[in-house]
């Protein structure tokens, strides 16, 4: 038995659904931008279009690290206190002279470390991924205010917070780092046979084992990759906000899974892609984006939120129902 015939195991939408999925998300970002900029004069400023690909950048980051953990019909809750405890790291280094790439390099690996954790309590003591990530989520908040003593840590390298305010070839460098993680995202997920594990994982664990795919290595890979995605996200908010606090990124968790979701990635597993969480990370931003500058009530904005949310999730329903 191959890792393709494990993939079989669960319904998953044809090449052609996908594709006219992507391109439908891509024609409803498009729609939104189009609409925004004839209900308001300042969507289309460079001030504007800068920091809405700064809002989207580092959620559409989050987003792809989840979609690999989703893909394994898992779940990371933990992602938004991993971003606020990796910029809480990343300070508290810089703070105590520790240089700049070395500072950053622990950080990264204090993800790693975070992400084995996960899979440890997952595939070793046998834990929900939803009771594991919740427990990390809880705990790390606690551990980030107790090494601050409730307080923040202010930044003064200025190589390191001047980055997130520069552009190149008048893009921002947050945008940037989103194609740093998408491209080789994407060739993993598609184009690598680990990618086809983590699929024939989520479809049916039993049938990938038995066709000899090793689960719980891929089980420790996804969630160290959503790990580590977060805390290079925790890298670029502490360079965004020039300061390590434990209690920034809150509900970011929330706000990675709507992404992913949005971008056609099937919670019960098998089914999702890298470029479809991107566009569902920057419709959630253009969302937010034009419901500020139309003041539009916050509350209103996560109103809107879920129902996109149910309306996406109900059409991922009839592509599965589709394919059958």
């Amino acid at each position: 038995m191959s890792v393709e015939t494990a993939t079989e195991a669960a319904p998953v939408p044809k090449k052609g659904m996908n594709i006219l999925f992507g391109l439908t998300l891509f024609g409803l970002l498009l729609f939104l931008w189009l609409l925004l900029g004839f209900s308001t004069s300042s969507f289309w400023t460079p001030n504007n279009i800068s920091n809405l690909l700064r809002q989207g950048a580092m959620t559409a980051i989050l987003a792809v690290g989840q979609t690999f953990v989703i893909i394994t019909a898992g779940i990371d809750l933990s992602v938004g206190a991993v971003v606020g405890f990796s910029s809480v790291t990343v300070a508290w280094l810089l703070q105590h002279g520790v240089p700049l790439w070395p500072a950053m390099g622990i950080t990264l690996l204090v993800g790693v470390l975070i992400g084995t954790f996960h899979a440890f309590g997952i595939v070793r003591m046998g834990l929900p991924a939803f009771i594991i990530t919740l427990a990390t989520l809880t705990s790390l908040r606690g551990i980030g205010l107790l090494v601050t003593n409730g307080s923040t840590i202010s930044i003064s390298d200025e190589s390191f917070t001047n980055f997130s305010r520069a552009d190149f070839l008048g893009i921002p460098s947050l945008f940037w780092m989103v194609i740093v993680v998408a491209i080789p995202a994407y060739i993993f997920l598609h184009l690598s046979r680990w990618g086809r594990y983590l699929f024939a994982v989520g479809s049916n664990s039993e049938a990938a084992r038995l066709s000899g795919v090793n689960v719980n290595r891929t089980i420790y890979l996804a969630y160290i990759l959503s790990s580590t995605c977060a805390a290079f996200v925790g890298l670029l908010l502490a360079s965004r906000i020039g300061i390590g606090n434990a209690t920034q990124a809150e509900g970011w968790e929330l706000q990675a899974i709507a992404s992913s979701v949005i971008g056609g990635t099937s919670l019960f597993g098998a089914v999702g892609s890298v470029h479809g969480p991107l566009l569902g990370a920057f419709i959630l931003a253009t969302i937010n984006n034009g419901a500020n500058l139309l003041n539009v009530n916050a509350f209103v904005q996560r109103i809107i939120t879920g129902v996109l949310i149910i309306v996406i999730v109900y059409f991922d329903q009839l592509r599965r129902r589709g394919s059958r």
